[in-house]
């Protein structure tokens, strides 16, 4: 945004905590002019694997529930923002595995990504506010203009450039899967245990995540935080070199602090147990005193007790 010459205000977290809701709120309480117009936030942060909490974040950007008024018997509720502002959301790593209400969280503009959970999904969605305020903004414009594409939409031709075909089929097959073949409650419940999978066996490893309070935890990727005698990017080395198995790696504040393991998109439960079977792999050889197995069997004890038949085999 900074790059788009925005006038941005940025609220830094610590590493392993969410969104601050208390300074949000400061902010903007004191802006009584309304000189803010959107307040954007990361819904899942991958570099961490901290989750915020999009719904708390709307109740501070203010949705009262007015009196209900009755026309002909039918009772409508109005709802009156305390503050105009535009809800911007990155979706990129949460749409598709972390529950997410854009229409119940009034959110405006959520941006997701092909490359997680959704698998060649579209660049987002708007909401008609966000299109609104659009169409009398003034910030330099790029290729996803949405003046373009809903006139092109209204003329019947959809796009007003040539689009990637083989990619909305790829999206059309990923979205089936999805919402047909698995059940989007479904997915989201499969990220939940696969997570606290990964969690449990962080514990048994003697180590921590890097999401500072469960209400942080993120479902789609778990930030494992490592003793200072040791360097996480050597874990990442050695799982990569000698075992195959890509980590991530600690971004920003907690590079070389953290490793993050990933249980995102198309990974089931014996995915993520050879995953972590390669993990203690690393661990060991990189000087940590892990018990082999140890991890897998947390991991293990949760799968084994929270994950269903799969229904279409019953």
């Amino acid at each position: 945004m900074k790059r788009l010459n925005f006038d941005v205000d940025v609220i830094d977290c610590e590493g392993g905590e969410g969104v601050d809701l208390d300074i949000l709120r400061q902010k903007l309480e004191a802006d009584q002019a309304h000189v803010v117009k959107a307040v954007c936030v990361v819904h899942n942060e991958t570099s961490t694997g901290v989750t915020s909490d999009i719904g708390e974040v709307r109740q501070v950007l203010g949705i009262d529930l007015l009196l209900p008024t009755r026309h002909h018997q039918i009772v409508t509720y109005q709802y009156e923002a305390r503050h105009p502002v535009l809800l911007l959301v990155d979706g990129v790593s949460s749409v598709g595995a972390i529950d997410f209400r854009m229409d119940e969280w009034k959110v405006d503009v959520d941006l997701t990504g092909s490359q997680k959970a959704l698998s060649l999904s579209p660049p987002g969605l708007e909401s008609p506010k966000a299109i609104e305020a659009s169409k009398h903004a003034k910030s330099t414009r790029g290729y996803f203009d949405w003046g373009e594409y809903i006139k092109c939409y209204k003329s019947g031709s959809y796009w007003p450039y040539t689009p990637s075909v083989q990619l909305l089929y790829g999206l059309r097959a990923s979205l089936d899967l999805i919402l047909k073949v698995e059940g989007l409650e479904n997915v989201i419940a499969r990220h939940s245990r696969l997570a606290e999978a990964t969690r449990q066996a962080v514990i048994a490893w003697g180590l921590t995540v890097c999401a500072k309070e469960p209400k942080w935890h993120s479902t789609v990727v778990t930030g494992v935080v490592v003793p200072p005698w040791l360097n996480s990017n050597d874990v990442i080395k050695v799982a990569w070199k000698k075992y195959n198995l890509s980590l991530g790696i600690g971004l920003g504040k907690v590079a070389g602090k953290v490793f993050r393991i990933g249980h995102l998109g198309y990974v089931d439960e014996l995915q993520l147990l050879g995953a972590l079977a390669g993990v203690e792999l690393a661990l060991t050889d990189v000087g940590y005193p892990v018990t082999l197995g140890s991890g897998v069997a947390a991991a293990q004890a949760i799968l084994s007790r929270q994950t269903p038949s799969i229904a279409s085999r019953l």
